[in-house]
């Protein structure tokens, strides 16, 4: 094992602020066609040297072992930055100290980015707010139509 896939079993053994935080300033969510990955941030802000920086960051996360390492080690490399500082960290520098992300899980450290991004600016979402409960947001969408497709043998 390469020490990158060490350090995210280490980081998935004790996920770090995982979880909905129900006094959250921000929430923003993301989510992944291509690989079926969602993952919802929630940020808190306090002031501090008058300035308002987040004081903390917890995620939710559907997908792969790598989407969830990142956001715990994104959780605690956000606290003490201003919303500023936050918007200009990229997939990588939010990895942290795992390390750089393999071509094949650049998409994982860009769902954190995303959900960063969006729970800091929500006015460039897409989509309407959502609500601080992942799985009630999956199932909120009503269709449209229904296309009935007969199987062939």
């Amino acid at each position: 094992m390469d020490d990158f896939e060490s350090k995210v079993g280490d980081a998935l053994v004790a996920p770090q602020n995982q979880g909905e935080m129900a006094d959250a300033d921000a929430v923003g969510t993301v989510g992944s066609p291509e690989c079926g990955d969602m993952m919802r941030m929630w940020l808190k802000f306090t002031e501090k040297d008058g300035k308002k920086v987040i004081d903390r960051a917890s995620f939710q996360a559907f997908g792969c072992q790598t989407a969830i390492a990142v956001a715990s080690v994104a959780t605690k490399l956000l606290q003490g930055k201003t919303a500023e500082e936050a918007r200009h960290l990229s997939a990588q520098d939010l990895a942290g100290d795992l390390g750089t992300l393999p071509p094949m899980k650049i998409h994982c450290g860009q769902l954190v980015e995303g959900a960063l991004r969006n729970a800091l600016d929500p006015t460039d979402a897409p989509t309407p707010k959502p609500q601080n409960s992942l799985i009630g947001d999956i199932h909120s969408a009503k269709p449209q139509s229904i296309r009935i497709v007969p199987l062939t043998n």
